[in-house]
Parts: C-alpha cells; sequence; structure tokens
C-alpha cells in the first residue's frame, strides 16, 4: 500500500476552527485557564458523545488512552502496542477517533493522546518471533483490505512495522536506580513473565515513531502523554518527539518518583528530563508533598515552599494530580491512595490555586472501588474546576496559614479556605492588607454559604474537613444593605445541612498509634 495523507474530519478543519471561536467567546475563561479530564479507558465513542457535557463543565482538554491497534478486554492491554499504523482496540478504531476528534475540536476542547512507544505487547506465549505485527495480525489485514485501508495512518500493512533487530536483546529490570538498566530493560510481571520487549532509539524505529506521532497530529491531536518515558533514553525522546514535528503541542512524560529532591528517581530520571527536553511532566514530587501534607501530623504550610524546597516541578511543566490512574490501578501503588476526604481537599487546593495544569482522573470503576467512577462530573469537582477556570489569572496572596489550615486570596475575587483538620477555624482577614471586592457578597462554589464582605474586618470560620471557594457573587453583591431588608439568600446563601466530618481512616489497614498525632 501507498502511503497517503488521512482528511482528518469530514468537516473542514477551517471550520472547526471558527466554530471553536465561537464557542470559547460564549463560554469565557478557558482560553487561559487550563485542567484536562482523564478520560481513563474511556471508548472514543463515549467521548464524543460527552464532548458537549465536557465543554459545558469547563474542561480545556481530555486526555485519552492510546490510540493503535491492541487487543484484550483488561484496560493494561491498552499498553501493550501491536501495531502503530492501525487504530484498533476495545475504545474504537481510527473512525471512532475521527469521530471523537470532530465531536471535540468544534466544542473547542483540546485532545492529548496516550503514547506507548518504549515497548510493544508480549505475545511470547502465543509466537516466538518478534515481529509487530504478527503474521497473523498482517494475516486479517490482507482479509479485509478495504476494513483497514479505512483505519490505516500510514504505512505497509503487509509488512511488519519491527522487527527482532529493532528490540533490545530481552532481560527484565531488576534495579530501577540503574538508568541503563531501566532504559534498555524490559518490563516483567512475577512467575516467569518474560515482559514487553523493550524497543530500540534506532533510525528505523524512530522513523516509524515519528509517522506515528505526525500522524495523530494530522488527525486533531493537540498534545501528548509518554507512557513509561523514563524507560527511554534522552536521545530516543528527542529524536521523535522534536519541537519541529510537535509544532507547540505539550508532552506529559510519565516518570514516576518516589519524592522531589533527594529522592534517587528523581534525581537520575526526572531532572534529566526536565534539563535535556523541553517537554513536561507528571509532578509525581507535588504529589508526594501533598499526601504528606494532608495526611496524619502532616502540614499544609509546606505546599506553599514545595517548589522551592525541590518537592514539585515548574507548574508550567506540571500535570498536577491527587490520584492517577496507577495508583488505584497496580497493585505496588495503591499504598498511595489518599483518604477519600483529603484527597477532595487535595483537589481544591491544586484547582483554586491556579498554579499547573491539573490533570482530573475518571474511569470506568476498573479499579473496583467505585471511587473514581464518572468523577469528572461529580458536583464537587466540577465546582472547584468553574472556581479554577473563573479565577484565572489572578494572582495567589495567602492570607494565614498553619498546619491545619489555608487561607488564601485570589485576587481581589476570590478567598480560599481549607480545614483539613477535625475542628472548625475561625479566622480574621484583614480588608485593608487582603483587599477583596467591599462592599459584596462572595458565594462559596461547594456549599453556596454567602459571605458579606462590609468595612475593614471579616471573619471567616472554616468547618472541620472541608474547603471554602468563595467567589464574588456580582448577583447577591446587588442585595439590598441592611439586614431587615436583606432576604436569606443574601446574608447567608441558601440553609447549609450541620457539617459531617468524615472520620480519618487510612485505605490499607491503621498506621500505628504513636504514628497518629491528633490533627
Amino acid at each position: 500500500m501507498t502511503t497517503v495523507s488521512r482528511v482528518p474530519h469530514r468537516l473542514s478543519r477551517r471550520l472547526l476552527a471558527i466554530a471553536a471561536v465561537l464557542v470559547a467567546a460564549l463560554l469565557p475563561g478557558l482560553a487561559s485557564a487550563q485542567a484536562i479530564l482523564h478520560a481513563f479507558n474511556w471508548r472514543y465513542d463515549d467521548v464524543a458523545a460527552r464532548a458537549a457535557e465536557i465543554r459545558q463543565l469547563g474542561y480545556a482538554g481530555v486526555l485519552v488512552s492510546s490510540p493503535l491497534k491492541t487487543e484484550g478486554p483488561q484496560w493494561w492491554a491498552r499498553y501493550q502496542p501491536q501495531d502503530y499504523r492501525v487504530i484498533d482496540s476495545p475504545l474504537g478504531d481510527t473512525e471512532a477517533f475521527e469521530r471523537m476528534s470532530a465531536a471535540l475540536e468544534v466544542r473547542g476542547v483540546k485532545l492529548y493522546a496516550d503514547l506507548v512507544l518504549n515497548h510493544m505487547a508480549n505475545e511470547a506465549s502465543q509466537r516466538s518471533d518478534l515481529d509487530y505485527p504478527s503474521a497473523r495480525v498482517r494475516a486479517a489485514y490482507a482479509a479485509d483490505p478495504a476494513r483497514w485501508q479505512r483505519q490505516r495512518l500510514f504505512g505497509d500493512l503487509s509488512q511488519p512495522l519491527f522487527t527482532a533487530a529493532d528490540f533490545n536483546p530481552a532481560f527484565c529490570i531488576r534495579n530501577y536506580n540503574s538508568v541503563t538498566e531501566v532504559q534498555t530493560g524490559r518490563l516483567c510481571g512475577g512467575d516467569g513473565d518474560t515482559g514487553l520487549p523493550d524497543l530500540q532509539g534506532n533510525a528505523r524505529v524512530i522513523a516509524a515513531q515519528r509517522q506515528y506521532v505526525a500522524a495523530l497530529i494530522a488527525l486533531g491531536v493537540d498534545g501528548f502523554r509518554l507512557d513509561a518515558a523514563k524507560h527511554m533514553t534522552l536521545a530516543h525522546v528527542n529524536a521523535v518527539l522534536d519541537p519541529t514535528l510537535l509544532g507547540g503541542r505539550p508532552v506529559y512524560g510519565e516518570i514516576i518518583t518516589g519524592g522531589g529532591r533527594g529522592n534517587v528517581e528523581h534525581e537520575i530520571f526526572l531532572v534529566p528530563w526536565l534539563r535535556e527536553t523541553a517537554l513536561s511532566a507528571y509532578d509525581f514530587p507535588l504529589f508526594h508533598r501533598i499526601r504528606q501534607a494532608f495526611g496524619f501530623g502532616g502540614d499544609l504550610s509546606t505546599l506553599l515552599t514545595a517548589e522551592a524546597d525541590g518537592q514539585a516541578i515548574d507548574p508550567r511543566r506540571a500535570w498536577t494530580f491527587a490520584v492517577n490512574h496507577d495508583i488505584p490501578l497496580n497493585g505496588i501503588f495503591r499504598g498511595l491512595i489518599m483518604d477519600a476526604t483529603d484527597e477532595t481537599l487535595a483537589w481544591a487546593w491544586l484547582f483554586a490555586r491556579g498554579q499547573g495544569t491539573p490533570l482530573l482522573y475518571s474511569d470506568n470503576n476498573e479499579s473496583g472501588d467505585n471511587r473514581w467512577n464518572q468523577l469528572y462530573r461529580r458536583p464537587d469537582i466540577a465546582a472547584m474546576l468553574g472556581f479554577h477556570n473563573a479565577l484565572a489569572g489572578e494572582p495567589l496572596v495567602m492570607v494565614s496559614q498553619s498546619a491545619c489550615h489555608l487561607l488564601f486570596r485570589r485576587g481581589d475575587r476570590g478567598l480560599v479556605g481549607i480545614n483539613k483538620c477535625g475542628e472548625p477555624r475561625t479566622l480574621a482577614v484583614d480588608i485593608a492588607a487582603h483587599p477583596l471586592r467591599t462592599p459584596s457578597r462572595f458565594r462559596d462554589a461547594l456549599s453556596n454559604h454567602v459571605l458579606r464582605v462590609e468595612g475593614e474586618a471579616l471573619s471567616v470560620t472554616l468547618p472541620a474537613r472541608s474547603a471554602r471557594l468563595w467567589r464574588f457573587d456580582a448577583a447577591a453583591s446587588r442585595c439590598p444593605q441592611g439586614a431587615d431588608k436583606a432576604p436569606q439568600r443574601c446574608t447567608q446563601g441558601e440553609p447549609l445541612p450541620a457539617p459531617r466530618v468524615a472520620p480519618r481512616r487510612e485505605p490499607h489497614g491503621p498506621m500505628p498509634v504513636e504514628a497518629k498525632p491528633v490533627d
């Protein structure tokens, strides 16, 4: 087959771009604010069907699981590529991907795709050779050429994309503190698993991977997640994902570390990545700082110095998160799952601070916990996202902080309080030192509570184990002055239920008594 350029959508990309601009004008605030929905393991047609909702909720982009040829219903099968040249998996095919891309683009939502470039599928139980795709898959292509021509992105489907000469020698990684071993060995499971065949960074592999990335860009992809990024040499990464090919599109590398400065994985993988590439990364250092700060005995004020302490990366290059897919789905990481209330408070911090790019993980209950299923539309998450978008560009100024609480303003239009402890906190705000729009009323995005801002002093109460995201409410601020004239909605907001303090429980068994200070 000869290589041809695909027409990405039935509508012209110019018309789609014009439509996206019009939608952005109707929904202001998202042009400069960025929050991305990780639609983990979602079918492409399901993403397309929810495109309008995703936009209305305020997500600026959607990250979808790897668009390539894979087989098997398990979520992890999406990370075992058989071929780059077609999109075909339980999530959909190339045509479904095109429909999804068009549905997102017309609504002004950016599309991010998961790239799996480090390795290919482990098919050792089926065959002994390293031809990808296998003879069986190539025979299926030949049996229905019309269908596979429609799914083809590039290349000659009658020939293997890769052969044995394109892979590193087969051995399982044992020492994860060895850069050479991590970047040339195989990712293996237990019980004699032979692992995922590890691709070299040779000219043939690089050329194929560049064609693949270019084809996804032609389909409308606006940015990428690079899976297993620390398992690729930086020379290989830079040869594939160079600025000319990317054209300004961001790439976020998955570089899992156990912390920031001082952590071995941070020093030997993440630091070189940030120094020697122009690409971005998951902010695992910040995740670990967040988990410590919100946990038993943790100090919320340490969040304010995370970057200075080397426990966060430059927010301009960071995907920030309170949970990602590896944490609940991989047994070795499940110990990192936060207490459910702590996780919600962590999301409040990530959305309200206005720094970094929050990546909101939402699955179909692959973990069985039923905790992140459809999380993207949960009312409190949607409210946090709305606050994030509305306050985009407003500076963060601290008002007060302690081990238990943070109180900060976003310019003069937002006031945020987070209280992780088991007792309410009443805090004073000096309006002269911390100007807010006054006289006015601010409404909490989470509880609908209305805060009256009048005079030179303000007292705010943060309920136990809660967050408050107050934002200037122009409509409520037009309420009549004086308690005798103002209806309840102007002075108190909607009646609030009695606060229910969520018990602090460790997700995987109790901590030793001596490690459980009372907050």
